[in-house]
């Protein structure tokens, strides 16, 4: 838990002073959920694995923001491009599912933190103008497949776990 907290001052830190608070939370959560999800899969010797679910998932966002850009779901509501899905919600998500179903799954208000913490982060992108709610909800579950999952790389087998055990 110490590592998450750690992870998410970094992130708040690196951030201008000027901004919208709320946008500069998503922003950190962006970065700070699945840092935190790195370290904890590095303590459990799963870093190898994490790391190619994180490779694709951005990966799937890159291809789709590319393959949709000039379509009218890509458009932002600012009227740019290249909106669909969004990245800050995949990447929030995908470190929020790995902490809740792999480091969290004994503490189900931890986990519930950090999809809470996630799904702010997609909010912060649609309160700032920068997605359609279709945008980030896309994102986020993208990023939730892959941060659930397990490939079974350097373990016993593949898995599929979202955590919050009640």
């Amino acid at each position: 838990m110490k590592a998450i907290v750690l992870a998410g001052l970094c992130g708040i830190a690196a951030l201008p002073a000027a901004a919208d608070p709320f946008e500069d939370f998503g922003t950190a959560m962006k970065y700070g959920l699945p840092a935190a999800a790195a370290i904890c899969a590095a303590r459990d010797d799963r870093l190898e694995d994490f790391a190619v679910r994180g490779l694709m998932q951005a990966a799937v966002v890159l291809a789709l923001k590319s393959w949709t850009d000039g379509t009218p779901i890509a458009r932002r509501p600012s009227g740019e491009g290249k909106g669909f899905p969004s990245g800050h919600s995949a990447a929030a998500a995908f470190g929020a599912a790995d902490l809740a179903g792999k480091c969290f799954d004994d503490e189900p208000l931890a986990g519930a933190a950090a999809y809470g913490a996630a799904g702010l982060a997609a909010a912060s992108r649609v309160h700032a103008g920068e997605h359609t709610s279709r945008q980030v909800m896309t994102g986020a579950l993208i990023g939730f497949s892959f941060g659930a999952a397990s490939f079974g790389i350097g373990s016993e087998g593949a898995e599929f776990s979202i955590g919050m055990r009640f």
